[in-house]
């Protein structure tokens, strides 16, 4: 069977249509891996069909990953028809979002309905602990689509930098910092007025230069608690509809990363060290006065950041932390610095996550086919 799809005005989202016909295939498998990504500059806030409302930017990191087999079979029935499974078990409280994120991508991806699905999906760290599980699994999904559209289009089975843009825009309407999680090692999303190609529409590749002390830097994620969140990323984005502090930070996350620009270009640590750590507090202050309000830090994760205050007044070292919407700590510093602050991790800060437990992990490149 072959669909034929209208081609449409590109330079919206239009661009991402498909303009030629797809031939069906029967069934088959297709896999990918892709990262989490933690972000410098937040995102939280958002309007319309998953748009920021301010620029962000973000690592991309390597050992954070989820990987996802995606099967498929022809069928006659109508409608979506898929199942999910984490970790080998059926996962059936994945589905709303799944079927949220078919209905969203429909439009691009118009043979969605011709096939029966089967999601299969692990994670190298704790689900919905606050290290972006939703990124990772959405843009390995979004991914593995991109992977089935090349294969129904007689297109070559890699992925190319157009192809990544697409899975990036999909990714974005399943999850929005997903869109980050396709490239690496520093990305974008949202519009910026001193950042070119900028999108609101997906994740764009930093484009300007990067001193060698941010290359491959180095995030050390602690896990203060690894059960589900008090408040889910959604939640807490639409918190900040009516919040009496949100064009003010949507203002200053735009302003830090236009500050990051330089620092990034001259390697300044301590300024990075600065700004990371005020978008960290920030995002946090902002549940913290939001109504319904939350705390989403634990005692440990106060413990945490005073312990590395502490270190970096001692030593001189650009040791920072910064926190996704959970209690984890995410601990950065240059590749330099590995050994001093692993040894300080090791003997300080592992008591206060839970059974000890952290994940060693740097800049990774993003997305890609197994």
């Amino acid at each position: 069977m072959v669909i034929f799809v209208e081609e449409m005005n590109p330079m919206t989202s239009n661009q991402y249509l498909t303009t030629t016909s797809y031939t069906l295939l029967e069934k088959g498998t297709v896999s990918c891996q892709s990262p989490s990504n933690i972000a410098l500059v937040k995102y939280w806030g958002k309007y319309g069909e998953q748009l920021p409302k301010n620029a962000s930017i973000s690592f991309t990191l390597s050992n954070c990953h989820t990987k996802t087999t995606l099967s498929y079979e022809r069928k006659t029935s109508e409608g979506f028809d898929f199942e999910v499974f984490l970790n080998d078990h059926k996962e059936d409280s994945f589905k709303p979002k799944i079927q949220k994120f078919f209905e969203r991508i429909e439009a691009y991806l118009p043979f969605l309905k011709e096939y029966k699905f089967n999601i299969n999906t692990t994670n190298s760290f704790p689900h919905s602990s606050g290290i972006a599980s939703s990124a990772s699994g959405m843009s390995a999904l979004a991914m593995c689509l991109i992977a089935l559209e090349n294969r129904l289009l007689g297109a070559p089975e890699s992925i190319s930098e157009a192809k990544k843009q697409k899975a990036s825009f999909l990714a974005r309407l399943g999850s929005g910092s997903a869109c980050r999680s396709i490239d690496g090692p520093l990305v974008v999303w949202g519009e910026h007025q001193n950042i070119e190609g900028s999108s609101n529409l997906l994740g764009t590749r930093y484009p300007y230069n990067v001193h060698p002390n941010f290359h491959e830097y180095q995030d050390t994620i602690l896990l203060v608690d690894k059960g589900e969140k008090q408040v889910s990323s959604t939640v807490g984005h639409n918190l900040m509809h009516e919040h009496p502090f949100a064009e003010q930070r949507f203002q200053q996350a735009n302003n830090h990363l236009s500050k990051l620009i330089p620092v990034l270009k001259e390697g300044d640590l301590s300024a990075f060290v600065q700004i990371v750590e005020r978008e960290a507090l920030s995002l946090h202050a902002m549940m913290l006065t939001s109504n319904p309000y939350f705390i989403l830090m634990k005692p440990n994760t106060l413990e945490i950041i005073n312990r590395i205050w502490e270190f970096r007044k001692e030593t001189g070292s650009s040791v920072c932390f910064t926190l996704d919407a959970g209690a984890n700590v995410h601990v950065l510093f240059p590749k330099e610095e590995r050994e001093e602050v692993s040894q300080f991790i090791r003997t300080e800060l592992t008591s206060f996550c839970s059974k000890g437990e952290f994940i060693e992990d740097e800049v990774g490149i993003g997305a890609f086919l197994l």
